[in-house]
């Protein structure tokens, strides 16, 4: 393979990932808000889980962006993935907010203390 034919996997690879996380994310406000839970739920929820982990385990930075990188992609916004730069601009910030809503919404359901 071409490092550019690899630059483009990889950057595939991110786009999917990055897809099914914010789909986790939806799933778990929407179990929080709702106080349904499932299978959907608990896979979401261990989604986020390895995520989190390998986020944490990198120094807060992903591991594929570094991969990029390597591979001749430039720095910058969104230059790691497909997505266009407006919707992912402030992906930690957003998506990480909601994420912790949902935590304490399904935390509270599962209390007791959110009906």
């Amino acid at each position: 393979m071409t490092t550019a034919q690899i630059l483009a996997l990889i950057r595939t690879v991110h786009t999917a990932i990055y897809l099914v996380m914010v789909a986790a994310i939806g799933v778990l406000l929407y179990g929080g808000l709702t106080g349904q839970s499932g299978p959907w739920l608990w896979g979401a929820l261990g989604l986020l889980a390895v995520e989190s982990a390998v986020f944490a385990g990198f120094g807060f930075k992903c591991p594929l962006t570094a991969l990029a990188v390597r591979y001749g992609a430039r720095t910058g916004h969104v230059f790691d993935t497909f997505l266009p730069e407006r919707p992912t601009r402030y992906t930690f910030r957003v998506f990480g907010s909601l994420m912790g809503l949902a935590l304490v919404l399904l935390a509270l359901r599962w209390t007791g203390l959110l009906g």
